[in-house]
């Protein structure tokens, strides 16, 4: 969700060379971003009047919204948006976690998510940055059923979330090391060729590194920001 749908359509075209084409016409001013005709991601326009801070949001898939919205105000959660209707697309939820990390519910119907994950430009994973995972890997355990599975070690606070045995997505406890201007938060992955040429293209794009690139676990990454300050990874995955 940003303030500038045109501007960020810009941006992301030069940096991932994704197409986009409207709808759903029930959330507003919104594009569905496409790659080599597949859909990857969506861009929706706040209201002149909502100065909220533009981000990334993870969404997390359900068979029913309605039951899973009661589930987390249940389990701690709070229920900001909805639940409610995207034309055929689906049924979804705007929510955040007891720690207060901000993600989306979505029950498909026509729409079924990310068509394309992998190649270059495509969402390749999510990962929670919040203060601990013990207690929060419990909600996403209550309400979504996931199978969590520590990391165990000494100094890293680890978790991956499973669904039938597939890993799906992450949970990293840092603790204080949470930046104080963004709190517990879901972090999104998208997959470049060359992360340190991606990262470059980015600044002269007029978004930011937040963090140069870097080799971790999971490949070379990069912490970006886009022009309007939502920030994300870029990563070159070590098994491409």
């Amino acid at each position: 969700m940003v303030h500038g749908i045109d501007a960020t359509q810009e941006f992301y075209q030069a940096l991932f060379d994704w197409q986009f084409v409207p709808g759903p016409l029930q959330l507003g001013p919104y594009v569905r971003a496409l790659l080599g005709g597949r859909e990857v991601a969506g861009i929706g326009q706040l209201p002149p009047d909502r100065h909220l801070t533009t981000a990334w949001t993870t969404y997390l898939a359900t068979r029913d919204a309605d039951e899973t919205a009661e589930t987390i105000r249940c389990c701690g959660g709070t229920v900001a948006v909805g639940p409610l209707d995207a034309g055929e697309a689906g049924r979804l939820v705007i929510c955040a976690d007891p720690a207060g990390a901000v993600f989306g519910v979505w029950e498909a119907e026509a729409h079924h998510g990310t068509a394309l994950a992998g190649p270059a430009g495509t969402p390749v994973w999510n990962e929670l940055l919040t203060y601990e995972t013990a207690t929060v890997g419990k909600f996403y355990r209550s309400v979504f059923g996931y199978e969590v599975e520590p990391v165990v070690s000494a100094d890293f606070d680890y978790a991956t979330l499973h669904v039938d045995g597939r890993p799906v997505a992450s949970l990293h406890g840092v603790g204080e090391a949470l930046p104080r201007d963004r709190g517990p938060h879901w972090m999104t992955y998208f997959e470049v060729d060359d992360t340190d040429a991606a990262a470059r293209l980015v600044a002269e794009l007029g978004g930011k590194v937040l963090r140069p690139p870097r080799d971790g676990t999971a490949g070379r990454l990069a912490l970006v920001a886009d022009p309007e300050g939502a920030v994300f990874t870029l990563v070159r995955s070590r098994d491409r």
